[in-house]
């Protein structure tokens, strides 16, 4: 593509303004925005665009032959989704930021890249300013790769770093995080977990080649985390962070999921704090490799966004080559962990099939704590008794200790 890039986006909240924004400061990117579509014409916004720019119709920007490239950083799964397939049945190159619609339907819109011979890249819906992507597609298109670990989240991290660093209790900090844009005014979405999730989902197709969907995966996040969960995590020296991870347990296997963490000083991402994101990748040979970033905000998430446009210049395209490999790992929930879980009224020791309680503390005052051995597939079986609100489970990481002397 060696003419000049025409781009119609969709989208002109924070991150559409962003992209809006480092399209003007670049000046190589030899790219413009012919066409913005948003949701409503005439709401109030603090960028002056040339008239005839913005639009409500779809189809100005689908339908117009000059448009070479469309952005995608809508805020609604479902009309992402529409845009997307619409765009690839078109045969418009698409870049898009909505990891809610990428994950659940990615098997279907890698079918609909190939059926039409047009790319769809999304490095921006992975880890804000990270490239983590690209960088599992090309660096590491091999299969030595033992697993990718970290925190994807950026507003969960502004939260638990707050608790940790200064001091301020949960709520408190949640409400700092909703004050600076890190948090939407419902958090469901980043302290439940799902965001992780659903990062994590597309990771894992870059790195391993195989795609497993976001409802077979154990989720659990840090909407319950109680005064003495923290306490614990501070008398042992320790963090407690948001922690995403797919880790091959066996030259065949391989399992993910994403939960709290207790994480201690020598770990890299013991360091990662505020809105940052921080992804470990471990392989056979290499050992660990460390990337850090932004990951929340719209201009870090636009950056990312107009390398994948430049990207475009060039026709690149994820080729993900590791769904080709004949010897692919298998994703199993069978495989045993380690946890704290904090108990009030729920009986956990009793209620969870424990395969071994190493430590027991019972408290009237402050609760209850037990670390204990359990299997990654009772854990979602029984999904509905640690989701109660008096429980608060945490990882006590295994995975590779013996690398790590």
């Amino acid at each position: 593509m060696n003419r000049t890039i025409n781009i119609g986006l969709f989208g002109f909240g924070t991150v559409g303004q962003g992209v809006y924004r480092v399209i003007e400061q670049s000046k190589n990117a030899h790219a413009r925005i012919c066409k913005i579509c948003v949701r409503n014409i005439n709401k109030p916004r603090t960028i002056e665009l040339p008239a005839g720019v913005l639009t409500d119709r779809v189809e100005d920007i689908l339908d117009n032959p000059d448009i070479n490239l469309v952005v995608e950083v809508v805020d609604d799964a479902n009309a992402a989704y529409r845009i997307v397939t619409s765009a690839l049945k078109r045969r418009i190159p698409i870049v898009s930021g909505s990891k809610a619609m990428i994950a659940p339907n990615l098997p279907e819109l890698i079918e609909l890249q190939e059926k039409y011979d047009t790319a769809l890249l999304y490095d921006a819906s992975s880890c804000g300013s990270i490239p983590v992507i690209r960088n599992l597609e090309e660096y590491y298109d091999n299969d030595l790769l033992l697993e990718v670990k970290g925190i994807l989240n950026g507003s969960s991290n502004y939260i638990l770093s707050r608790v940790f660093d200064h001091n301020d209790d949960y709520g408190s900090a949640l409400a700092m995080a909703q004050k600076l844009g890190f948090a939407e005014s419902d958090p469901t979405f980043d302290i439940s977990g799902l965001d992780s999730l659903f990062k994590l989902v597309i990771i894992t197709i870059h790195a391993l080649g195989v795609y497993v969907a976001p409802d077979d995966i154990f989720t659990y996040g840090i909407s319950t985390i109680h005064n003495a969960d923290i306490r614990y995590a501070r008398e042992k020296g320790m963090k407690i962070k948001l922690v995403a991870q797919v880790v091959k347990v066996s030259d065949s296997k391989f399992t993910m999921f994403v939960m709290p963490e207790f994480v201690s000083p020598s770990r890299y991402i013991y360091s990662v704090d505020n809105e940052y994101n921080g992804v470990v990748i471990r392989g056979e040979c290499y050992d660990r490799q460390f990337m850090f970033g932004k990951g929340a905000g719209g201009l870090p998430t636009a950056s990312s966004i107009l390398s994948d446009i430049m990207a475009r210049r060039y026709n690149y395209r994820y080729e993900y080559k590791k769904r080709k490999y004949i010897d692919r790992p298998t994703y199993t929930t069978d495989v045993g962990l380690r946890v704290y879980i904090h108990f009030e009224s729920t009986d956990i020791t009793t209620q969870l099939p424990l395969v071994k309680i190493h430590e027991i503390y019972r408290s009237e005052d402050n609760g209850s704590y037990i670390i204990a051995d359990i299997n990654l597939s009772d854990l979602i079986a029984n999904k509905e008794i640690i989701s109660a609100p008096d429980v608060f489970i945490a990882n006590i990481p295994r995975f590779f200790l013996d690398r790590d002397d």
